[in-house]
């Protein structure tokens, strides 16, 4: 018998080769006597299909699991939403990369069926919260399981800022803004921006710069559970934004200060039995593949 009795399912909509891989994940559970639970604009995709649907925010009180078929997109959209949920998320890759989303789509049941036996490994993935607050109110939040940035938005100037770890003053810095990545997020943009790749196990945060306009300005690896504080320069001009996974933004403004924690709890990430970062890095990331001694 499956450890796992409600199976939630989230895809993202765009392609007609997703739905189609939802179909035969939908198939594949009800074999195993698995119920499929649809998210709800995925149900109105798939007229006529008779099994349960619910909201993306309330599918974690219907499942003991959720699998999202797409990509690492996705994968983040789904995990801030089932986020207070103690439930696994596993991936199934339609994107590009996929460093969240392991099951290949063309070898769905060699590969799940280990998983419905109890063989898989389980990774605990936290995420990060920001609060912005304007004249000592709040004035928006987010959370991001990648990264928080901070960026000019709309604008192209460049952005100063005060940065506060721990309530200890860092540096005064003017650039293109700041990514603050867990060690899911270092694959992600903060790589891009020229921060390290970190393994996910690690309970660090990275801070990277971007564009400084000073050049001695590098990443800075700190502690996960730091206080990280970040003012608004009073000087300016424009009103800068806060991105959550380059899915959610949050306008902040001059002399806004902006608080970012690790958030209480996290995802619970699930891996085929054989999985190994370094050769998911390998694979996405171009790295020698053979060994040569």
């Amino acid at each position: 018998m499956s450890l796992f009795r409600r199976v939630g399912i989230i895809a993202r909509l765009d392609k007609p080769q997703i739905l189609d891989t939802v179909k035969k994940l939908m198939e594949y559970l009800q074999e195993k006597d698995i119920a499929p639970v649809l998210e709800d604009q995925l149900a109105t995709m798939m007229p006529g299909v008779k099994v349960a649907s619910s909201a993306l925010k309330e599918l974690g009180d219907h499942c003991d699991m959720v699998m999202v078929v797409g990509g690492d997109g996705s994968f983040l959209g789904a995990a801030r939403a089932i986020c207070n949920y103690d439930i696994p998320v596993l991936g199934i890759n339609r994107g590009t990369l996929g460093f969240l989303t392991d099951i290949s789509p063309h070898n769905l049941r060699e590969e799940l069926d280990p998983i419905f036996r109890g063989e898989y490994l389980e990774e605990k993935r936290f995420m990060i919260e920001a609060k912005i607050k304007r004249q000592n109110r709040p004035s928006g939040e987010g959370i991001a399981l990648n990264d928080l940035v901070l960026h000019p938005g709309k604008s192209a100037r460049m952005i100063r800022f005060d940065l506060f770890i721990d309530d200890q003053f860092v540096m005064n810095q003017k650039s293109d803004g700041l990514i603050v990545a867990t060690p899911t997020g270092s694959t992600a943009y903060a790589l891009s921006a020229g921060g390290p790749i970190m393994l996910p196990k690690l309970d660090a945060l990275v801070l990277v710069p971007m564009h400084p306009h000073t050049l001695s300005n590098r990443p800075i690896v700190i502690d996960a559970n730091a206080r990280i504080r970040i003012v608004v320069c009073e000087s300016n001009l424009t009103y800068p934004s806060v991105s959550c996974d380059g899915q959610l933004n949050i306008t902040a403004a001059p002399g806004d200060e902006i608080h970012i924690t690790k958030k209480t709890g996290g995802i619970r990430l699930i891996h085929p039995k054989n999985h190994d970062f370094y050769n998911v890095c390998r694979d996405k990331l171009g790295w020698q593949s053979s060994y040569r001694p």
